[in-house]
């Protein structure tokens, strides 16, 4: 990729409402991707606002899955340091980024201006990985409405794109809605991936993805109306860029 580093993405899924007692495989394979063992993690934690309560209870689970110290970086709320984030997202390993809302975590990322010093990060070899919503912002863009109670105000935003798909998280249960109301506004031909609970998906340079944990649900816009497709099935690398 034109000399460039860029290493796989690992987008998870997370288990809504459950408190992770042991190593994560998941994020144990995604922490993996530093190529160090205890490999220090920047936790960035716009999607939440910062919460500090969801901090403390992530930061153990990646420590107990592989990862060294987790060091947030303060980019939202009262905690916002820029100066103090980017030298924490510079020294680190790898980068979190957590779950939250996909929207107000995009707001924060645009407001601080730290886009393109994290894409610089990304071009230069710093692997990156999320959990819902964080593994959302990863992607290429999501969708949201201008009034929720109106499907005609639904619209496009841009995300980082570090991983080259549109992909939802845990959304089995509603049957990937948003998913799909994000399909209906791409062009014909646009593929989409649902990630269940406690499964995840490897997006690697070249476009290729690897389900992980359990089949990645697939969808098209064909035809004006949005298809399901055969899942993405495990350990089978296969083209996932958004359009065939």
């Amino acid at each position: 990729m034109n000399g460039l580093a860029y290493k796989p993405i690992y987008l998870l899924a997370g288990s809504p409402g459950v408190r992770q007692r042991g190593a994560d495989p998941l994020l144990a394979r995604a922490l993996a991707t530093a190529g160090i063992a205890q490999p220090t993690v920047a936790y960035i934690g716009a999607a939440s606002n910062d919460n500090w309560a969801f901090y403390q209870m992530m930061a153990p689970i990646l420590r107990r899955s592989g990862a060294g110290q987790v060091n947030l970086a303060p980019l939202a709320g009262k905690r916002t340091r820029l100066d103090k984030a980017r030298a924490i997202l510079e020294a680190a390993d790898i980068i979190y980024i957590s779950g939250g809302d996909v929207e107000a975590g995009m707001e924060v990322l645009e407001e601080r201006g730290i886009i393109p010093f994290l894409r610089g990060l990304y071009a230069a070899g710093k692997p990156f990985f999320g959990i819902s919503a964080g593994s959302i912002m990863l992607a290429r863009q999501w969708v949201r409405w201008r009034d929720p109670h109106d499907d005609t105000t639904a619209e496009l935003f841009p995300c980082l794109g570090f991983a080259p798909i549109l992909c939802d998280t845990h959304g089995e249960g509603d049957g990937w809605e948003e998913l799909q109301a994000l399909l209906r506004l791409e062009p014909e031909g646009t593929i989409g991936y649902g990630i269940p609970s406690g499964a995840g998906l490897c997006v690697y340079p070249d476009g290729r993805g690897e389900a992980l944990g359990a089949p990645a649900h697939r969808y098209a816009h064909q035809r004006g109306r949005v298809v399901r497709m055969a899942d993405l099935p495990l350990a089978a690398a296969q083209d996932v860029t958004v359009s065939r």
